[in-house]
């Protein structure tokens, strides 16, 4: 999969498929639509493309108020690297972006930067200033410069339509199966092994901190995890997420993960955090005893859900 950056510039595709979203999650029904594309592409003999914007068209005009995302871009990247995408162009969106017309919005980017055949998106999608173009207008312009559009269709999982919103919202209330069903894999987090306090070797639990460099996460609280990255096969073990109230009570959300057996140096390594079931919400102890009771019976747990299978 090759990226490509902005509007300007030679490099690209010479004719291409497409479509256009924030893929946020990479769930199943966006994984559906890029295999449908690719269906299309294969057709018509023609690469698969995928539009993205960095940040998010609605972290730029309301970033007090966007949900948090699924996933940093990095790890988007890297699941639409597993998929049959051929080509992500990556644009910045701005002030600049925001304020192209729909006219010029297709005329630029999927005309004259991707040279589109055919493109596929959600009939409610809005483009260009004022987000002004709708569907029927995208359909109108992409026949003036020679490109079909048609629709994504719905993936539905448990009766409802598959959405990243569904996912955040299974998040939030700790239904982990419930996310997993809608992202066709356990939710998981990425990021580098950090130094910490030691805190945990401290209490008899070393953890590996994981550097999220994220400001909002969908999820908090205590898991039952496996992290791949460290061997052959993902290792088990229990993790906190949040802001360890009992500790520091700072606003900055932390990944620390305690691996049951397991001795190595994991330090620098980038690793992946896969999270099965929910323990319990993150909670401030009386003191660092209590903290290390709790941290005990949560382990014992993690061990019970996994061997329960």
């Amino acid at each position: 999969m090759r990226i490509i950056h902005g509007i300007s510039g030679t490099t690209g595709p010479s004719a291409c498929v497409a479509s256009i979203g924030n893929f946020d999650g990479v769930h199943l029904g966006h994984q559906t639509l890029v295999r449908r594309l690719a269906e299309e592409g294969r057709r018509l003999g023609l690469p698969v493309a995928i539009v993205l914007f960095e940040p998010q068209p609605r972290e730029f005009f309301d970033p007090g108020q966007s949900p948090p995302r699924l996933m940093r871009l990095s790890e988007k990247l890297s699941r639409l690297a597993d998929l049959p995408v051929d080509w992500v162009l990556l644009l910045r969106f701005d002030e600049k972006l925001a304020n192209l017309a729909p006219e010029d919005f297709v005329r630029r980017i999927l005309a004259e930067r991707l040279h589109v055949h055919h493109l596929i998106v959600g009939d409610d999608f809005r483009f260009g200033r004022g987000r002004s173009g709708d569907h029927e207008l995208l359909c109108r312009l992409g026949r003036l410069q020679g490109f079909t559009v048609s629709d994504t269709e719905s993936v539905t999982v448990d009766c409802c339509r598959v959405s990243s919103t569904r996912v955040r919202e299974a998040l939030w209330r700790g239904d982990m199966a419930g996310a997993a069903r809608l992202l066709g894999r356990p939710y998981a987090l990425r990021g580098r092994v950090v130094h910490g306090d030691q805190l945990g070797r401290r209490l008899g639990f070393p953890t590996a901190n994981i550097e999220l460099r994220r400001e909002n996460i969908p999820v908090q609280g205590v898991f039952a995890v496996t992290m791949s990255g460290i061997s052959a096969e993902a290792w088990p073990g229990v993790a906190n997420i949040g802001i360890r109230p009992t500790v520091t009570g700072n606003r900055k959300a932390m990944l620390e993960t305690h691996l049951f057996d397991f001795a190595g140096d994991l330090y620098g390594r980038r690793v992946e955090v896969h999270l099965h079931h929910k323990l319990r919400d993150e909670m401030r102890f009386a003191g660092l005893e209590d903290l290390k009771e709790q941290i005990a019976r949560d382990a014992a747990a993690a061990r019970g859900y996994f061997a329960a299978g």
